[in-house]
């Protein structure tokens, strides 16, 4: 477990995902109207956020031989702006690479101007393997 500060609001602890760890992250994904599908096959290639034992983030990989899906990338209403997501998504771009990913995709259709600022750029669907 790695231990990552948020400014005054507290430790935060981030770890990868185990399956005792579905039901609060489907819960989490819902909430935001994401999609749970697939959240138990690739849940140990998930990072995941806890303040106070609560889940409060998660950002998620799924990986396709030398490309990867970047999913299920939620931050708590009262987290967000605290750089958490930042923090999520790199740690799972850093496992993603590691494990020897070269290309990472994403889908979205409500964060379309969020991820440019973590180094995404805007791609039709046909250039996406």
């Amino acid at each position: 477990m790695e231990l990552i500060e948020t400014g005054n609001r507290g430790p935060v602890h981030v770890r990868p995902g185990t399956k005792p760890d579905v039901p609060a992250v489907a819960q989490l994904l819902t909430e935001f109207s994401l999609p749970t599908a697939g959240v138990r096959e690739w849940l140990e290639s998930f990072w995941l956020a806890f303040h106070e034992e609560k889940l409060i983030g998660v950002a998620g990989i799924e990986r396709y031989g030398i490309d990867a899906l970047l999913r299920s990338v939620v931050v708590a209403s009262d987290w967000r702006r605290s750089g958490l997501g930042r923090s999520l998504v790199g740690r799972a771009l850093e496992a993603a690479s590691s494990a020897g990913v070269r290309s990472v995709f994403l889908l979205t259709t409500t964060a379309e101007k969020y991820f440019p600022r973590l180094g995404f750029e805007v791609v039709s669907r046909g250039e996406v393997p």
